[in-house]
């Protein structure tokens, strides 16, 4: 501010070319005293750039006090966001009041994403003008023409610091079957599914909720090369502590636990043991005393089993499991006791022969327990 006149003040606004802005903008509804002095810097819109007064007119915001049909022009003209008040709802969209003339707003044109109508009413907001007919009578506005501008700078900011690898925060914006769709920010990345997190999850719904704060790791970029929307890959999976990590002391070899079984393949069944943890119960180790073609023949998807860790390699990911070694092991421990109890009978034979034959010792001696 360079000069502060009766009416209107001066402004510089670069170079040697100095505007007017009407005092009126600054003056204090209440006490009617002027807050403008010089030196104050500020910040306003060009609603005249000469061309109708021969000077540069100013207005703090345009849409504030009256209007004339000019200053409409001119915002029309040069593209210049106007301030509105939206009064009312209509069945095709809004009512607004730009100083003293009425306007109206498309549904479609008052968000980027509609939500509840009545939320807008009553608001102020800075708008486009899109149409301008008979005198300013029959004026059309647009907010969302500046929301997708805003939107666009934005996402060209965030798309120049994003990197493979970075943290990012946003907000959960939708839910599909396949991911979640989050708003870094006016660009939207995607956590798929699969990185929802180590544990396995049947609709994103269980992990995440639209309206989430959310902190992810960039896992994929791909720009598009014509300037459209890129894709950006993102992962909660990632910044989870990893579960191979203590698999070796969770589930040491010969641990029996119980899992449950996720995935029937041909050669085996693969049974979860925890999020992240799967082991494969091979075919040939899921019954003991039979052969089986298929798991399906033994376990069905979502069973509960007692498995016996096997194998396990943290490095290759890796941990073989057992159905049949506490199978195994019974009939082992039975056939042992009954190696005895022969053996028991065979020694009181032979130490005292008349004692009978040795089937009639056989007969006497306790049933082996199976």
């Amino acid at each position: 501010m360079i000069a502060v006149g009766a009416a209107a003040a001066f402004v510089a606004v670069g170079g040697k070319a100095e505007a007017t802005i009407e005092l009126a903008e600054f003056r204090d509804p209440v006490t009617g005293e002027v807050q403008l002095h010089e030196g104050d810097e500020i910040e306003a819109t060009v609603v005249d750039d000469g061309t109708r007064s021969g000077s540069i007119v100013l207005k703090r915001v345009a849409g504030r006090g009256g209007h004339v049909p000019g200053e409409l022009e001119q915002a029309f003209a040069h593209g210049i966001a106007i301030e509105g008040l939206v009064t009312g709802e209509n069945k095709g969209g809004y009512d607004v009041q730009i100083g003293s003339v009425r306007a109206f707003c498309p549904g479609s044109q008052i968000d980027r994403r509609r939500i509840d109508g009545a939320q807008y009413v009553g608001r102020r907001f800075r708008f486009r003008i899109t149409k301008l007919e008979a005198g300013g009578r029959n004026v059309v506005v647009s907010r969302r023409q500046l929301l997708e501008e805003e939107a666009a700078e934005q996402a060209a900011a965030v798309w120049a610091e994003l990197r493979v690898g970075a943290l990012v925060a946003g907000t959960v914006t939708s839910l599909r079957d396949f991911g979640a769709f989050v708003d870094l920010g006016g660009v939207d990345g995607l956590i798929h599914v699969s990185e929802l997190g180590y544990g396995r999850a049947s609709h994103p719904s269980d992990v995440v909720q639209v309206g989430q704060r959310v902190e992810a790791q960039v896992v994929k970029l791909e720009p598009d090369p014509r300037g459209g929307r890129g894709r950006v890959g993102l992962s909660l999976r990632a910044l989870a502590p990893d579960p191979w990590a203590t698999a070796a002391e969770r589930f040491p070899v010969g641990a029996s636990v119980c899992g449950t079984v996720r995935r029937l393949e041909q050669f085996g069944a693969f049974v979860e043991l925890a999020p992240g943890l799967d082991g494969l119960v091979h075919v040939s180790r899921l019954a003991l005393d039979r052969r089986v073609s298929h798991p399906r023949q033994i376990v069905s998807i979502g069973d509960t089993v007692q498995v016996t860790v096997v194998e396990l390699d943290p490095v290759k990911r890796r941990i073989g499991l057992s159905m049949i070694e506490r199978a195994r092991e019974a009939k082992e421990t039975a056939e042992a006791e009954e190696r005895r109890d022969t053996e028991k009978v065979l020694t009181q034979a032979s130490e005292n022969p008349s004692l009978g034959t040795l089937a009639d010792l056989l007969a006497k001696s306790p049933k082996p327990k199976r």
